[in-house]
């Protein structure tokens, strides 16, 4: 979904289609070893090519990933991609540091890319030269994943902002992105038609999974 006006292109979805341990993160992850080369991973491969793209047209991104262990490996890759380093943040990121690396990325001038954890960066920061937000992994609680895209459609922005998901097709992040969809439905329909409505317009299916406690 375009985030800062009219006219902007919707959120967008990369898939790519493999093993669920080959693509929901590169292999190294869970084999504990360093090799995190582009070509071992679909997901690390089409990042690379969404991020050729927008260095390619001079602009800026922020990446969100709940993982820190790949924190380093996801740099290494941009690094290469965009010329120039990044900058990182995550849980271990001395607080006054933060300021400083928001004020780096802020500049016009300054680094093309910074990659956060999703849960120490996700409220409070304002960074609004992104032009991309990309989150490499997916999050059960939307809003979580809402309030981290916020941070470059703050006061402000004015330059439209492209929210990029990549989702890995047959695994259990395609699982997680059906359901965090149907948790935005449901909210859309319960905040504008109330409560009652809400639950007269759901089948008996959906009342089911909602009542169960399964996946709509």
């Amino acid at each position: 979904m375009g985030r800062t006006g009219p006219g902007c292109p919707p959120d967008a979805d990369f898939t790519h289609s493999g093993t669920p341990q080959a693509d929901l993160q590169p292999p190294a992850q869970f084999q504990g070893t360093d090799d995190y080369a582009p070509e071992r991973s679909g997901k690390f491969r089409r990042l690379q090519e969404l991020c050729v793209s927008i260095a390619a047209r001079q602009e800026k991104t922020i990446l969100f990933t709940q993982f820190r262990s790949i924190i380093p490996h996801l740099h290494d890759l941009l690094s290469g991609v965009f010329g120039r380093s990044g900058l990182t943040l995550h849980g271990g990121t001395p607080i006054p540091e933060r300021q400083n690396i928001v004020t780096a990325f802020q500049k016009e001038s300054g680094p093309p890319f910074c990659i956060l954890s999703l849960k120490a960066a996700g409220t409070g920061l304002t960074l609004t030269q992104a032009s991309h937000v990309i989150h490499v992994d997916r999050w059960w609680n939307p809003a979580v994943e809402n309030q981290a895209t916020d941070r470059a459609y703050r006061i402000g922005q004015h330059r439209n902002v492209l929210v990029h998901r990549l989702i890995c097709r047959g695994t259990i992040e395609d699982r997680i992105d059906a359901m965090l969809k149907d948790k935005r439905r449901m909210a859309d329909d319960l905040f504008s038609g109330g409560p009652e409505q809400w639950l007269m317009n759901m089948s008996a299916e959906e009342l089911n999974n909602l009542f169960s406690g399964s996946p709509c």
